[in-house]
């Protein structure tokens, strides 16, 4: 770069008086004595003339470090001491944590020189800068099953953002799948996948081995067949489960619209982003289930709720906002109805239809399913809690890569 500014610096004269003809053999010549490109060559030549290289050089004065790798040291030390706070809670916690941690003799091998002083005097934001790397390194992130997928086939499908009209007639569905995963997405365990109505709230779930694509088209032709109205519309997130050839060739071929939500926005899926949490979550729990008899118990509850969910719980539906007494949008829900009565009140179903569907209620007791559901989740706690919490004990160390390191500053006295 010096010798670039001092070839720019002796030709710039010469460039600004030669002819438009001269100014570009002077821009070959710089171009190829630096290196530089024709754009930065002309810049360098028609802009604000640079200081001579050696002169900037002898001039310079560098600034004197703030603080010594000793205090850098001691720094990691009391973070990890800490358990991993950030600047600005740290700065706090020094006043407490210094003077135990001192009184313990857990800081008498970094106390060199004035390394403590100088944390001491460290802000929040010089301590998030310098412990920048080490965090990065320790590999503390997140947990996320939804992956992208081919770019060209999610650019064929329709976008559906919230508030979209959908047309308001049972058949448009919203899809997602759960994962049962525990606290550690690690090797293979079992999605549920989630299909609701968006008219009537009527919701079937069904467990599957993993997000395979094979696993996911069965399981979505299968739970289609079971909605008491015909399905037009399929809308799902942008997770590779959803987007892919097999799924929407199996759509095309029943003639059901497939559309997307935008990415990175619940909002879009609202109504089984909330079934996700009141069906999947709130009767399967946390737990981590990855074996067929899991699955199978899963399987049998999800049948059981499809009962007493659809046809014995009745839910409100949104229909519009109102202002308060203080001007304040408040949003207006309908009267509480089962979706199987939504289903009625919509005009979908013919009579015959509605008859040969109650015909398959006459004597269920909705006690017995809730008692039935009951062992079930017994069941599930039986086979899935003790490995799930071994799993829930290990993640510490297994999710940081510098464990070790971690362990020694923690430890060594």
């Amino acid at each position: 770069m010096a010798a670039r500014r001092q070839v720019t610096n002796k030709l710039r004269t010469a460039y600004g008086r030669a002819s438009k003809k001269d100014r570009g053999r002077i821009l070959d010549q710089v171009m190829v004595t630096t290196g530089l490109a024709r754009s930065s060559a002309r810049r360098l030549l028609t802009g604000p003339e640079l200081p001579d290289p050696a002169q900037q050089i002898d001039r310079r004065r560098l600034r004197a470090r703030g603080f010594s790798d000793e205090a850098r040291r001691l720094l990691e030390r009391l973070w990890v001491l800490m358990l991993c706070p950030c600047g600005k809670y740290m700065v706090t916690m020094m006043d407490v944590w210094i003077p135990a941690l001192l009184d313990a003799g857990d800081l008498d091998d970094w106390l060199v020189g004035d390394a403590l002083s100088e944390v001491q005097a460290m802000s929040a934001a010089t301590i998030d800068r310098y412990l920048r790397g080490f965090k990065q390194a320790a590999g503390l992130h997140g947990i996320s099953t939804t992956h992208s997928t081919n770019a060209w086939l999610k650019g064929s499908i329709d976008v559906r953002a919230a508030g979209d009209d959908w047309g308001g007639q049972p058949g448009m569905i919203e899809a997602d799948t759960v994962a049962h995963c525990g606290p550690v997405a690690r090797g293979e365990y079992a999605r549920t996948l989630t299909m609701t109505d968006m008219a009537t709230g009527w919701t079937e779930n069904a467990t599957i081995r993993n997000n395979a694509m094979g696993w996911v088209t069965q399981a979505v032709a299968e739970l289609t067949g079971r909605f008491p109205f015909p399905v037009t519309g399929f809308d799902s997130d942008n997770g590779s489960e959803f987007i892919n050839h097999k799924l929407a060739a199996w759509l095309q071929t029943e003639d059901i619209k497939q559309t997307r939500s935008r990415a990175y926005k619940k909002n879009d899926q609202a109504t089984v982003e909330s079934k996700n949490n009141h069906r999947v979550r709130k009767h399967a729990f946390y737990w981590r289930y990855d074996t067929t008899e899991e699955r199978d118990l899963l399987n049998e509850m999800w049948s059981l709720m499809s009962l007493l969910g659809n046809v014995f719980t009745p839910t409100k539906k949104p229909i519009g906002y109102r202002k308060d007494n203080v001007g304040r949008r408040v949003r207006v829900y309908d009267q509480p109805r089962t979706p199987w009565q939504r289903v009625k009140d919509s005009g979908i179903l013919t009579d015959p239809q509605i008859k040969a569907f109650e015909a398959t209620l006459a004597g269920i007791n909705p006690a017995d399913l809730t008692r039935r559901i009951i062992t079930i989740q017994n069941q599930l706690t039986t086979l899935a809690q003790a490995k799930t919490e071994a799993l829930a004990d290990s993640l510490l160390l297994d999710m940081r890569p510098l464990k070790a390191s971690i362990n020694r500053l923690a430890t060594q006295q």
